[in-house]
């Protein structure tokens, strides 16, 4: 069946979907990571293993200030046992104590290395089977779920989202394990040099806190105002790019700078103020925790002086308090990595949630080979039930023949088609093929029976002897050329560089408007479907290769039940029926010559296109 849609998903600005917002949170941040929870419940073994060798790593890298504080100690001892006259330095002790160290330290990197290397798998893992439910979903979404949700934001799930999910999933769950160790590691070693100066540091961290809450109040609301400016900014310079043209033609340069500016003013306004008072949180953590190190040396100094503790106790606990500091830091980030976490997980589960197309049992209708009798016997239907678009349609057609269905903008013309192909079921009455209810039909059988060549074509990257075969993927080479010939294409197609092997770029923009078209049409032919639904497109294309497109679709409605979305009457002036629609319903049907002989609604549509030819041709 052909599927000649429009071409590729649309792009937000700059390539990307809606992407994550800083500081965005999930609606249902519990029920959302309870979810995200039971999707991990396969890797169970896996994050077990996480947990041991984290734990470890710390465990190992924790106890390395406290001995390297006894080398120091050795040291200060040995330099006073050689001022009193002693033997001085034990540099064999010391070089016990530093192997040791090093050993706990490589022991602690490989152990950290392990814990990665697994997180990573399970984070990407993760990725791949969402990514796989995402693209096995899409395909059971009703038509309806894309009509009210942009490509941008579908494309999102699959980038964006999981991207950030698999990320911060693999940061933040280490990063949990790493931090709450390492709190609850230090402080065990910070107790066993000393209480009370464990007490004096732990003083001087709820005064470090206050100070960045109190920075941090001030400066997201300057934050948010960068992020909606930003926005601001990127949206002007991305209308003014694809207005280029327009805004020279007009001369609306001045305007347009001077727009910019004021927009930029404001961006730049907001963006120093919040840089400026984040960039306050560094040195004002230094300077606090400068005074920590102090008043513990001053203590530390007391208690030496004392016999307390030792002197490398004093070096190891000032390396325990900046390490105490470090996974408190850390906590607060994977706050925000938690949020963005859940918020990207909340929109791809809400994407998997989402009410799939009712698909017809095994024991559906199956047939063979259509004769193409189509019958629309009182169909009502609304896209919103209390706005109804189709009233009270009916139209019997006969295998083989040519319908076309025109009528002004909104008439239904295209929803008729819908219906008939089952992107939508009726409100109420029914369409038949056949003398079988639609409805009894499994919707891919009954879109295996019909082709389409809309206005819109639709190409993918590839070769042109691909794109002809999506047709029929199991076509011959000889079968794609005769569908081709058929379609009017192949001369076109044997004056490329590489012939039917030739591959067409991204947007397929390395052939014209009305080539495209034709090679659509030859993707039909080979399909060789019972029912066609053609949707005229000749008006975007010169004279000529109209010509050609009009004998590629004449070929292609040959012996086959056709319906034709007519645009420009004067096309379908051959077609066996002629069906005039207007909101709704069936106002006028019959021939060319029937339709104007009754001097009504399609007459004045065909007069009034005429006029407009008239005058085109005129100028």
């Amino acid at each position: 069946m052909s599927n000649d849609n429009r071409r590729g998903p649309g792009r937000g600005p700059m390539g990307h979907g809606r992407g994550m917002m800083p500081g965005e949170k999930a609606k249902d941040f519990k029920g959302t990571m309870k979810k995200l929870m039971s999707y991990l419940g396969k890797y169970t073994y896996a994050i077990i293993a996480v947990f041991i060798f984290a734990i470890g790593s710390v465990a190992f890298s924790v106890i390395g200030p406290k001995v390297l504080g006894k080398a120091t100690t050795e040291i200060f001892n040995g330099l006073i046992g050689k001022i009193s006259g002693g033997d001085g330095i034990d540099f064999d002790k010391i070089k016990i104590i530093l192997l040791t160290l090093v050993a706990l330290y490589i022991v602690s990197a490989i152990l950290s290395f392990i814990q990665g290397f697994i997180m990573s798998g399970i984070s990407q893992k993760l990725a791949y089977n969402l990514r796989d439910e995402l693209s096995k979903k899409i395909n059971r979404l009703p038509m309806s779920y894309f009509d009210k949700t942009t490509n941008g934001e579908v494309l999102s799930r699959f980038t964006n989202d999981i991207d950030t999910l698999a990320q911060s999933l693999n940061q933040s769950l280490t990063q949990i394990i790493t931090a709450v160790t390492t709190l609850v590691g230090v402080f065990i070693m910070m107790l066993t040099i000393s209480g009370i100066m464990t007490v004096a540091a732990l003083v001087i961290i709820p005064i470090g806190m206050f100070a960045i809450s109190m920075i941090i109040k001030r400066s997201q609301k300057f934050f948010a105002q960068q992020q909606e400016f930003l926005g601001n900014v990127n949206g002007q310079v991305e209308e003014l790019y694809g207005g280029h043209l327009v805004v020279q033609a007009f001369n609306g340069q001045g305007d347009a700078i001077e727009k910019f500016d004021k927009t930029n003013e404001k961006l730049y306004q907001s963006a120093w103020k919040s840089q400026f008072l984040s960039g306050l949180m560094q040195p004002l953590m230094s300077f606090i925790g400068n005074l920590g190190y102090v008043l513990i040396s001053i203590l530390g100094g007391f208690l030496v002086i004392k016999n307390y503790i030792e002197v490398g106790d004093i070096q190891s606990f000032i390396q325990y308090v900046r390490q105490f500091n470090q996974p408190l830091n850390q906590i607060a980030q994977i706050s925000n990595q938690l949020q963005a976490t859940a918020a990207s997980a909340e929109r791809i589960f809400a994407f998997l949630a989402e009410e799939e197309e009712p698909v017809t049992e095994n024991d559906s209708v199956k047939v063979t080979r259509h004769d193409g009798e189509v019958i629309f016997d009182h169909v009502r239907f609304g896209y919103d039930e209390n706005k109804v678009i189709i009233k009270d349609f009916n139209a019997k057609v006969k295998p083989g023949q040519k319908i076309a269905i025109v009528g002004p903008t909104g008439a239904g013309k295209t929803t008729i088609i819908k219906l008939l192909m089952r992107f939508y079921d009726v409100n109420s009455g029914a369409i038949y093929v056949d003398g079988k209810n639609i409805k009894d039909y499994n919707r891919q059988e009954l879109r295996s029976h019909f082709g389409m060549v809309l206005q819109d074509t639709w190409l993918f990257s590839g070769s042109i002897k691909d794109n002809i075969k999506y047709g029929k993927l199991d076509a011959t080479d000889e079968q794609v050329k005769q569908a081709a010939k058929a379609a009017h294409v192949d001369h076109f197609i044997k004056t490329l560089p590489s012939g039917y092997d030739m591959v067409l770029n991204e947007e397929a923009s390395n052939v014209s408007q009305g080539q495209k078209q034709l090679l659509t049409i030859a993707r039909a032919i080979l399909a060789d479907p019972e029912i066609l639904i053609l949707d005229e497109a000749t008006s975007s294309v010169d004279t000529r290769t109209e010509v050609l497109i009009q004998k590629a679709m004449d070929n292609l409605m040959e012996n086959r039940t056709s319906f034709i979305i007519a645009h420009r009457l004067s096309t379908i002036r051959n077609a066996d029926l002629i069906l005039v629609l207007n909101e709704g319903d069936i106002i006028e049907q019959g021939t060319h010559e029937e339709l104007l002989a009754q001097n009504g609604f399609y007459t004045n549509l065909y007069n009034s296109q005429f006029e407009n030819e008239e005058e085109d041709q005129a100028v």
